[in-house]
């Protein structure tokens, strides 16, 4: 399931390959986030020629839309969005608890009430639904239920949500089908140290094919987040992949691969692309502009000259801007395509670091 092939002999840095259904996927890697179902302006085949291994989709939005009903049709969510690589499904959990506006969640000991953002509908996610959705989805990595807490909270809520999720990732794991899904767990623990060294004990006892660090990037600073990593990461299986949820920028995901993590997804290669900020660079040396700044507004360079991708080497910084000054969705399919390819590229150049020792 999953194989370490290499580990670096300058830090905790391991370079490995994760079997799933839907073929192999090389670590450490990113997941473009296909929220919905699409990765933001970009079509599966933008995503195949930028060299995506797998992206992630969000169980709670698709059980609230299209529905489970819908997928269930199209025999789980690859062929409904035309995707033959690999997809890991969150459990929704984040987002249950992100959305909690005016007593929208309820957390109960056998799972969360919560509104529906759509249409105010009231809906239970429990561990037993969430893993039969992500069944549904037929994904290749399902996430456990787990509960998310704010950024600071309380020791006691820490750790009322710490019980709640190791108790609730045991039955996520009792429940799943004997079939080739992957499961993986989630530590939490917010900031404290005692709290995040029992979940991820706890856990391990439990036994998952995958352990991912949640809570994190939630507003803590980048020095608390790499000091949960160097406390948390040493108290999990070393043979199974570890998964840093919703981090980050380049520089954090290049410090946490330091640390033996394996996997990462966040927002801010799409979401900073829809505000104009691109990323430039590589490994070593990289950097962001923000397309708006009146000084690209006759720019004759290219997006980017080194692209692999035909529309970046072609199409002008004066262009792009141009294209967000009047709110032209290209606009925002340009900017994806750049930032995109910047993550993947980015791993893979970690990779090939790990491999040679030199990360």
């Amino acid at each position: 399931m999953f194989k370490i092939i290499k580990k670096s002999k300058k830090s905790k840095a391991r370079l490995g390959k994760l079997k799933t259904k839907h073929g192999l996927i090389e670590t450490p890697f990113f997941m473009p986030i296909a929220t919905r179902g699409s990765v933001k302006a970009l079509t599966t085949d933008d995503l195949t020629k930028l060299n995506s291994q797998i992206i992630l989709g969000n169980t709670y939005h698709l059980y609230l839309k299209p529905g489970l009903s819908v997928i269930k049709k199209f025999k789980g969510l690859h062929k409904f969005v035309n995707w033959s690589k690999p997809i890991l499904t969150d459990s929704g959990g984040f987002q249950v608890f992100s959305l909690n506006h005016n007593g929208m969640v309820k957390v109960k000991e056998n799972g969360v009430t919560f509104k529906s953002v759509y249409d105010g509908s009231k809906h239970l996610f429990t561990p037993t639904r969430v893993i039969r959705m992500q069944e549904t989805f037929n994904s290749d990595i399902m996430m456990v239920l787990d509960e998310c807490v704010k950024n600071p909270c309380s020791k006691d809520t820490a750790a009322s949500a710490v019980l709640k999720s190791v108790k609730w990732a045991s039955k996520c794991k009792k429940v799943k089908k004997k079939n080739k899904q992957l499961l993986f767990c989630i530590v939490q623990g917010s900031l404290y140290k005692d709290l995040r060294i029992k979940c991820a004990q706890d856990l391990s006892k439990i036994g998952f094919d995958g352990y991912a660090i949640g809570g994190l990037a939630v507003g803590e600073t980048v020095k608390d987040m790499l000091s949960v990593l160097d406390y948390t990461i040493p108290e999990l299986p070393e043979d199974k992949p570890h998964y840093l949820m919703g981090v980050g920028y380049p520089k954090q995901i290049i410090e946490a691969v330091k640390r033996g993590v394996d996997m990462f997804d966040c927002v801010i290669p799409t979401r900073e692309a829809r505000h104009g900020r691109l990323y430039f660079g590589n490994l070593k040396n990289n950097s962001t502009i923000n397309i708006n700044n009146a000084k690209f507004k006759n720019a004759l360079s290219a997006i980017n000259s080194k692209s692999n991708i035909l529309e970046l080497r072609e199409y002008t910084k004066g262009y792009l801007r141009h294209l967000f000054s009047v709110k032209e969705p290209l606009a925002l399919r340009l900017a994806t395509l750049n930032n995109i390819e910047f993550y993947l590229n980015l791993m893979k150049e970690i990779r090939l670091a790990i491999k040679n020792n030199k990360l």
